[in-house]
């Protein structure tokens, strides 16, 4: 073993500055073998990372559940209230929207940008990007909740109605699963409604590229111009870099075009910074179609169609090569486009 006086200069034998650190803590605190012991932590991190890596998605929908039993459990609580208050969930909500908020605090270290842009009262849809798992937007329903106090509803997937337990969840927080007709009076009833066009879908088969999967949905324009409301654009930096889905791949395309059902396992929960950016409202126009007004909220490559007033709201293409090499922790930047928002690649809270 190394002489524990023995100095770490220039002309002496080249060592790590790790494996000097370790030795002059061998001989500060008299421990040996802590070389060892640091190697064998290693190597457990190396074999579990993985393991890690699937566990945290789910970790999300471990999430949800306690979210569920909470929800069970005030029921049974204020069951003798329930005749005399027409706001039972209320004292619910809020506590699940804090639950949730001190999640994408420490976590995520969540910001909303453009919360100005929701209005205090009155309808609006809200248009969003879905990641592989749209924790993104429940953070952002906790902030509605909590800084504005409105409930924003949600259009969800057929699927989402069939999981075990969820109903309740679905239930307080207000999601729906259509049709057209719904979603227009929930509009006209002066209600928030948030819609993802890609859905399911974007979920699965988008990727880190940020490629929009709309195809040519234009059923939430139609909804919009119905109801006579604005559209406020939404995205959420970095929620790619959150969590990945292998839905991408030959397998689980077909397994979802043949079942209709989010087969392809997902990885990821990696501590990221996410920002979610709302973009100028698109206001009621009554003289455009449902065609040009989805076209119009569509994101685009040529950066004609929004120009932002703020120097730091960046572009959102809809078809990209990768914007940062494997490896790199650089900002990256797209052309402007509708959407004001910023795609930035960081992996550490900035």
């Amino acid at each position: 073993m190394t002489n524990k006086n023995q100095s770490f200069g220039v002309g002496q034998d080249s060592m790590s500055s790790m494996t000097c650190l370790i030795h002059v803590l061998e001989a500060w605190f008299g421990v040996e073998h802590l070389e060892d012991y640091w190697n064998f932590a290693n190597y457990l991190l190396w074999v579990f990372t993985p393991l890690l890596l699937l566990i945290l998605p789910y970790f999300t929908i471990f999430l949800l559940y306690l979210t569920i039993i909470f929800l069970h459990i005030y029921k049974r609580k204020n069951v003798l209230k329930e005749a005399y208050s027409h706001n039972l969930w209320d004292g619910a909500r809020k506590t699940v929207a804090t639950l949730w908020d001190g999640h994408a605090a420490v976590w995520h270290g969540y910001e909303v940008h453009g919360m100005e842009k929701i209005p205090e009262e009155g309808p609006a849809l809200i248009i969003f990007y879905h990641g592989a798992i749209p924790i993104d937007f429940y953070y952002f329903m906790a902030k509605i909740f909590i800084h504005k106090g409105r409930t924003c509803r949600v259009v969800a997937d057929h699927f989402v109605f069939k999981i075990p337990g969820f109903s309740l969840l679905l239930d307080v927080f207000c999601a729906i699963h259509g049709p057209r007709e719904k979603c227009v009076e929930i509009l006209q009833s002066g209600h928030l409604l948030a819609i993802s066009p890609g859905g399911v879908r974007e979920a699965l088969m988008s990727d880190e590229t940020y490629n929009i999967v709309w195809g040519n949905r234009k059923g939430f324009a139609q909804v919009a111009i119905d109801a006579k409301v604005p559209i406020i654009p939404m995205f959420t930096q970095n929620i790619r870099e959150g969590f990945r889905s292998l839905g991408g791949t030959r397998l689980f395309r077909w397994l979802y075009e043949k079942f209709r059902y989010p087969f392809a396992p997902m990885y990821g929960g990696f501590p990221v910074k996410l920002r979610t950016y709302l973009g100028d409202p698109i206001p009621y126009d009554p003289k455009i179609t449902a065609e040009e007004l989805a076209e119009k909220t569509r994101p685009t490559d040529d950066g004609t169609r929004f120009h932002p007033a703020d120097s730091d709201a960046r572009g959102f293409r809809s078809s990209s090569p990768p914007l940062v090499s494997k490896g790199t922790t650089q900002d990256a930047v797209t052309p402007n486009v509708h959407f004001n928002i910023m795609i930035y690649f960081n992996f550490l809270h900035t």
